[in-house]
């Protein structure tokens, strides 16, 4: 009999991060709400109207559930080559067509720039290197609460504490491994289809895919499509306890577009959650 730890388990054993590292890695950065392609994004999909005129947290809530509905999640569709709202979009209502989560995440992540939040769009990973699966959310700053909030467009999702207070992703993956309340909201669900519970989303799913967590470190309109000459800069956050230790930056140019991906290592949660 072999034992197989459970996701939580593992995510346990990579609590833990050195928040005195301070090998470098470029600042993020935001694009401004008054940039062409973001005001054009803004006026054709009418974001004021979807956004509405209550608060920011509710604005960003009403963003996301426009994303879930808007395009269908459909995590086996290969992604086009243009890679921005307006042209993912369109595609989906032309060829009826699904995306994957990275891509409504990065819908997502534009209409929030559009509407002048920062905002950048997560990859959460597992512990091994090579996975088959791995999710991709948002994380977007309200003024209001003064942190980071937790948006997840494919699955229509945020995180709240016993008390209802909204999550970032930081807390809720501290909180899952103290074993601490988790709240989801009841309209959580795949395609409007499927309804999602606490256990399903956080316990069974998230937990495996919060090991590892890799964002843009420019979080701007188009920046997933790739062009030649193009530099495409990523950071992780990885725990003590990650695989991938070194090297601290590395460096990648694909063959196939000629784009140059660029990632970097820290260990420090304070730096790649800053304010």
């Amino acid at each position: 009999v072999e034992y197989k730890p459970s996701h939580l388990d593992i995510l346990r054993k990579g609590k833990d991060y050195n928040e005195k590292d301070f090998r470098f890695f470029p600042k993020f950065s935001y694009q401004s709400s008054q940039n062409q392609d973001l005001q054009r994004l803004r006026k054709e999909l009418k974001l004021d109207s979807v956004a509405g005129k209550g608060s920011d947290v509710s604005k960003m809530i009403n963003l996301m559930h426009f994303v879930h509905n808007i395009v269908r999640y459909d995590g086996s569709s290969i992604n086009p080559t243009l890679k921005n709202s307006i042209d993912l979009i369109n595609i989906c209502k032309k060829e009826n067509r699904g995306l994957n989560c990275r891509m409504m995440a990065v819908i997502l992540n534009e209409c929030y720039l559009a509407m002048d939040f920062k905002s950048r769009y997560v990859t959460c990973m597992p512990r091994d290197l090579k996975f088959d699966d791995c999710h991709v959310i948002n994380m977007v700053y309200s003024d209001q609460l003064k942190k980071w909030i937790w948006m997840d467009p494919t699955f229509d999702a945020f995180v709240m504490d016993e008390k209802g207070n909204l999550l970032g992703i930081e807390e809720v993956r501290e909180r899952l491994i103290a074993n601490k309340p988790l709240i989801i909201n009841p309209n959580t669900n795949w395609n409007n289809e499927q309804t999602y519970t606490k256990e399903m989303y956080l316990d069974m799913y998230m937990a495996k895919n919060l090991y590892r967590l890799e964002s843009p470190i420019e979080s701007v309109y188009n920046r997933e499509t790739p062009e030649e000459g193009k530099v495409i800069e990523y950071v992780e956050l990885l725990p003590l306890d990650g695989l991938n230790q070194s090297p601290q930056k590395s460096e990648e140019i694909f063959k196939d577009t000629k784009t140059k991906h660029v990632r970097y290592i820290t260990n420090n949660p304070k730096l790649f959650y800053e304010r």
